[in-house]
């Protein structure tokens, strides 16, 4: 009998890229790659590449931590996911992040937005009555919510930006972001130096893209490096803390990763990269799923080959949702960038006691690992859990006076989209956006069902889903 030229791995859940319904799939793996693959009863047959790395994927599988549930859940399970989004009780995951667009705006118009925000939505900002109810839904779901990313649109164009930064800081919110372009910043010389009355506890999440003006009017419609630059300039002048978010595509800017990073490392204010494989759900042109995608295993794959500071030990999955987030840490001290994770033996994070490590307190090691690698990225925790972590390794001299300034977080950051949907997976997702009426919605799905222009599909797909198996539990 001859053998089939791949290995089976799962049974799940999936949707037809072309209609959007919940069919049956597989995940495959075949000559070193991953695969999901599945047949729509009217599109027919879908293969669509999932990881160019296997070993580091089947890694992904076996790190894995308990969910946390949100303090209260707001949709009940009816029609099976990702239909039900809300959170219903059979999601896994409360918000370690949660983004809350406070306006569909932008002040560009970017190929690759999958909002579809731009200047032909000008204007269409949300009141500050809708925003603070979001917020105090956002509070009522977490308590004290772990990260608020404030995003649009560009949510510096709102007209009332400072009144919402203030309505957010007023509330038990742990860690406040904002996502921008850094228009504004580099712009109003005075808007940074008030950005940075907000600290602590308030980040930058600047988005960059690349060093190559051709590469930027591929992803942003026009070449916006000066920009970037005289925004960054403002950020270093006041030491307000910022991650450089880096919209990845395939064939156009993920050769400038290595650079990248290094060009991060100069800059005082920043504490981090965090690469974004494209999401396809915004204005992309047509590609093959089975061969064109940039996948997280190919991300690690490249910092690994462009960057030296990094090793294969110190890019691992992250333990909340393994399947769409990698991380490293490094310290910089001294002028000089340590990696951390690869100082750590992995058995520690996937097997805890039962190994052959030797560290006196393994356990404890390993509760500190699980609370550095996680979303929950705020200056004040990471700086904490950091230091409980080096006091587990009597190998490691802590250094005196260490702050936020001495983190340096790669992480790589991937969306599912119609192609690649996996139920299991989405069902373990930690990054959620708020949507207007109170529910808090996983990222994935909301840009593929919940916006307002999907409304209509929506309902049509829980119409003809009913007769459909529902994955799960049937509640709490």
């Amino acid at each position: 009998m001859a053998d089939r030229p791949y290995i089976f791995h799962d049974l799940t859940i999936a949707l037809c890229s072309t209609c959007m319904k919940r069919i049956e799939a597989k995940v495959i793996e075949q000559d070193g790659r991953v695969y999901l693959t599945k047949r729509c009863p009217t599109h027919g047959y879908q293969k669509v590449l999932i990881s160019t790395d296997a070993d580091y994927w089947r890694l992904s599988r076996q790190t894995l931590k308990p969910g946390q549930m949100p303090l209260k859940f707001n949709t009940p399970i009816q029609y099976g996911c990702p239909y039900d989004c809300g959170l219903c009780p059979d999601h896994e995951q409360h918000s370690c992040l949660t983004l809350l667009e406070i306006t569909d705006a932008c002040n560009l118009n970017c190929p690759v937005c999958y909002s579809e925000s731009g200047t032909h939505r000008a204007g269409q900002h949300r009141s500050m009555e809708q925003i603070k109810f979001m917020l105090d839904r956002i509070v009522e779901n977490e308590g004290e919510p772990d990260v608020v990313q404030i995003s649009g649109g560009e949510p510096t164009i709102h007209p009332q930006f400072w009144d919402i930064l203030d309505e957010a800081k007023a509330r038990p919110i742990k860690h406040l972001m904002l996502n921008t372009n850094g228009l504004k910043i580099a712009a109003e010389p005075d808007f940074a130096k008030r950005l940075a009355a907000y600290q602590p506890g308030f980040e930058v999440y600047l988005q960059f893209d690349s060093l190559n003006p051709a590469a930027l009017k591929d992803l942003r419609g026009e070449d916006l490096l000066a920009t970037r630059l005289k925004a960054l300039e403002q950020l270093n002048k006041y030491n307000i803390s910022t991650t450089l978010v880096v919209v990845l595509k395939k064939g156009l800017n993920d050769n400038e990763i290595g650079q990248i990073i290094d060009f991060a490392l100069q800059q005082p204010c920043v504490r981090g990269v965090t690469f974004q494989p494209v999401q396809q759900a915004g204005r992309l042109e047509h590609f093959d799923p089975a061969t064109d995608r940039l996948t997280l295993g190919e991300v690690r794959q490249q910092i690994l080959t462009q960057s030296p500071i990094f090793g294969p030990n110190d890019i691992i999955p992250v333990p909340c949702h393994p399947d769409c987030l990698a991380m490293a840490y490094a310290l910089k001290i001294d002028g000089k960038t340590i990696p951390l994770s690869g100082l750590i033996d992995p058995k520690v994070l996937l097997h805890g006691e039962g190994n052959t490590i030797v560290y006196e307190r393994s356990a404890e090691m390993r509760g500190e690992l699980f609370k550095l690698f996680s979303t929950a990225v705020s200056p004040e925790s990471s700086e904490k859990n950091l230091a409980q972590l080096l006091c587990c390794l009597p190998q490691i001299c802590v250094p005196g006076g260490m702050s936020y300034n001495n983190i340096f977080r790669v992480l790589i950051m991937k969306f599912m989209d119609a192609y690649d949907l996996d139920v299991r997976s989405v069902k373990k997702t930690c990054v959620h956006i708020a949507h207007p009426d109170g529910r808090i919605i996983p990222f994935d799905p909301y840009n593929l069902f919940y916006r307002d222009d999907k409304a209509q599909m929506l309902q049509q797909l829980r119409g003809d889903g009913r007769s459909l198996p529902v994955l799960g539990g049937a509640g709490l």
